[in-house]
């Protein structure tokens, strides 16, 4: 198997996902890089921005200029954590209120892009992309 030929395929198909999430994001005056971070904070509740980065596997500076833009425009609320260089973060009302509409707009596109696969197929892509990960020579 050539491997650089299967991770090409599969940077291809996600960069295919992402353009066009991002296409039906522009309805709610998102990114999907927004909507990552909005998706995670509804799922595991308010989180630090170190939180936020590390588990996205984004760069600290990346995530940061995304949290502040989300901010501006009312999505998540940021507030002093535990010490004076920690960040909570937070959904807003608005958020919360338009999560279900943006969540069966995403479903819709999900379904779309996964339709050629079989339930059994995508539990399968599940279990494989979930082995992926890079070992470290320490």
């Amino acid at each position: 198997m050539n491997t650089s030929e299967l991770l090409h395929l599969f940077n291809q198909k996600l960069r295919l996902f992402t353009k066009e999430l991002n296409e039906i994001l522009q309805e709610f005056d998102l990114y999907a890089s927004q909507w990552t971070i909005l998706y995670t904070l509804h799922e595991r509740g308010k989180m630090t921005q170190t939180e936020i980065w590390q588990y996205l596997k984004v760069e600290a500076p990346t995530t940061t200029r995304t949290l502040v833009r989300m901010e501006k425009n009312g999505w998540i609320r940021r507030k002093a954590g535990s010490d004076k260089r920690e960040r909570m973060v937070e959904l807003t009302e608005k958020a919360t209120q338009q999560i279900p509409l943006i969540l069966d707009t995403v479903k819709k596109c999900e379904d779309r892009f996964l339709h050629k696969l079989s339930n059994a197929e995508q539990i399968k892509l599940h279990e494989f992309l979930s082995k992926l990960d890079l070992e470290r020579d320490e």
